[in-house]
C-alpha cells in the first residue's frame, strides 16, 4: 500500500468524506495488483491467456473446413473485434483502467454532479453533508447529556432509565441514517473493487460462445454495483433537504432534547431506509433488462421468438390451405435459429401463389389436384413424353384404366 493510501486509511474514521477517499484509494491499488499477477508481466494467467487464444483460432480454422464458417466480413469482423478487444483489456492495465474502472466508478459520479447542479464530486460532498449532520447530532447529545448530568434529579434519571427517551431515539434514527447511507455507500464501493479485480478472467471468456454467459453476468454485477451509489446519492439528497430543519430545532434546545424533533428524525432515517430497499430493487430490475451488447441472448426471449415463429407460420399455413409445421420443426439443433426446411415450407405457398397468379386474373375460383392414390401411396402423375397439349382440354383427358390408378379429379372450392 502507498504512502498516500496508508494516510487516507488511518484518518478514514474521522468521518464518512474520509472513509470514502480511503475506500477508492485501497480498491485502485488492489485493482491494480489483482491485474498485475492476473495478466501482467510474469503474470499467473498469462499461459492461460494463449492457450485460449489458441483453442480460439483453431476453433476458428475447423469451422473453416467443415464450411461452417466462411472468409467474409460479415464472419470475420465480429470475431477479430472481440479478439482485439478481449486481448486490449486483458492485457493492457491502462486501457483496462481508463475503460472499466474510470467509466464505473466516474460515470455515475459525474451524471450525479450534474443533476444536483455542484462542482466536484457529488459523493464526496454528500459524504461533507452527512458529516455535518452526525456532528450536531453528537453535539446535541452532549449537551443535553451534560445538562443531565449536573442537574441529577428523579425526573432525569426517570428519563436515562426509559427506553423510549428522545435520546435514545434521536441516536437510534442517526444509527438507521449512518447505515441508509455510508453502510450503503460503502459497501457497493467495496464490492465494485472486488468485480473489477477479477473483472480480466471475466473478460477472456468472451472468447468462447458457451462462456459469453458469464460475461455478461459480471458485466451486470458491475453495472449494478456502480449504479446503486448514483441512486443513494440523489435520494439522501433529498432525505438531507428534510433533515436540515430537523436538525436545527434539535440545536435550538441546549437543556433538553426534543420530543417531536427526535421522532421526526426517526422517521424521515425510516423512510430513507426503506427508500433504499426500493433503490436496490430498481436498480436490480434496470440491470436484469440489459441484453449486455448480445453477448447472451436470454432462453426466455429465444423461446418467445420460436413460439412467434411458429405462430406465424401456423396462420399463415391456415390461410393458403397448407399444413402448419411443428414446433420442433421451427427450430435447428444447434442455434435455435428456423431451419432451412422451414424457410422452404413457408416459400412454396408463396411460390405456389406467384405462380398461378395470372390464372387468377382469369377465373376467381381455386382448384384443388388430387394425386393419382395407389396401393403404396400417394404418387404424382407422370408427365407423357407425347403430349404437348397445354390447353383446356388436357384437363378432361379421357380416363385410362390400364394401370389400374384412379382418375385425376378436380374438386371446385
Amino acid at each position: 500500500m502507498s504512502v498516500a493510501c496508508d494516510q487516507l486509511t488511518e484518518g478514514a474514521s474521522a468521518g464518512v468524506a474520509p472513509a470514502l477517499r480511503a475506500v477508492d484509494c485501497v480498491a485502485n491499488e488492489m485493482t491494480a495488483d489483482a491485474f498485475s499477477r492476473l495478466f501482467g508481466a510474469g503474470g499467473a494467467m498469462g499461459p492461460v491467456l494463449t492457450i485460449l487464444l489458441t483453442l480460439y483460432i483453431a476453433f476458428f480454422a475447423i469451422s473453416l473446413l467443415t464450411g461452417r464458417s466462411s472468409l467474409g466480413i460479415s464472419a470475420l469482423t465480429p470475431r477479430m473485434l472481440t479478439l482485439g478487444l478481449v486481448l486490449t483489456f486483458a492485457t493492457s492495465w491502462i486501457a483496462y483502467q481508463g475503460v472499466m474502472w474510470n467509466l464505473a466508478l466516474g460515470g455515475p459520479d459525474w451524471i450525479a454532479s450534474v443533476l444536483m447542479g455542484t462542482k466536484g464530486s457529488a459523493t464526496q460532498i454528500f459524504g461533507d453533508r452527512i458529516d455535518v449532520i452526525f456532528a450536531a447530532i453528537t453535539n446535541v447529545a452532549e449537551n443535553a447529556g451534560s445538562t443531565g448530568g449536573n442537574a441529577g434529579g428523579a425526573a432525569g434519571g426517570g428519563a436515562a432509565a426509559g427506553l423510549f427517551t428522545p435520546d435514545s431515539v434521536m441516536w437510534l434514527g442517526a444509527l438507521m441514517l449512518m447505515l441508509g447511507t455510508v453502510g450503503i455507500l460503502l459497501t457497493a464501493r467495496i464490492a465494485l473493487a472486488v468485480l473489477l479485480a477479477i473483472g480480466p478472467i471475466f473478460v477472456v471468456m468472451a472468447l468462447f460462445p458457451g462462456t459469453r454467459g458469464l460475461t455478461a453476468g459480471w458485466l451486470r454485477g458491475v453495472a449494478l454495483t456502480a449504479l446503486t451509489p448514483l441512486f443513494v446519492v440523489l435520494g439522501g439528497g433529498i432525505t438531507i433537504e428534510l433533515l436540515v430543519p430537523i436538525i436545527r430545532a434539535l440545536s435550538s434546545n441546549l437543556t433538553e432534547i426534543d420530543g417531536r424533533a427526535a421522532m421526526a428524525l426517526f422517521l424521515v432515517a425510516a423512510v430513507h431506509c426503506a427508500l433504499m430497499v426500493m433503490v436496490f430493487k430498481v436498480a436490480g430490475t434496470l440491470v436484469a433488462g440489459w441484453q449486455v451488447f448480445g453477448l447472451a441472448r436470454s432462453e426466455k426471449s429465444s423461446e418467445s421468438i420460436d413460439t412467434a415463429a411458429a405462430r406465424g407460420a401456423a396462420a399463415y399455413a391456415a390461410a393458403s390451405g397448407q399444413v402448419a409445421p411443428s414446433a420442433a420443426a421451427m427450430t435447428s439443433g444447434s442455434g435455435g435459429r428456423p431451419s432451412m426446411a422451414v424457410a422452404a415450407a413457408a416459400s412454396a405457398p408463396a411460390i405456389g401463389a406467384g405462380s398461378s397468379e395470372g390464372a387468377s386474373h382469369h377465373g376467381g375460383d381455386r382448384r384443388t389436384v388430387i394425386t393419382q392414390i395407389s396401393g403404396g401411396g400417394i404418387e404424382p402423375l407422370a408427365p407423357r413424353a407425347g403430349s404437348r397439349a397445354k390447353g383446356i382440354g388436357s384437363r378432361f383427358r379421357s380416363p385410362s384404366n390400364d394401370t389400374g390408378r384412379t382418375p385425376v379429379k378436380e374438386i371446385k372450392r
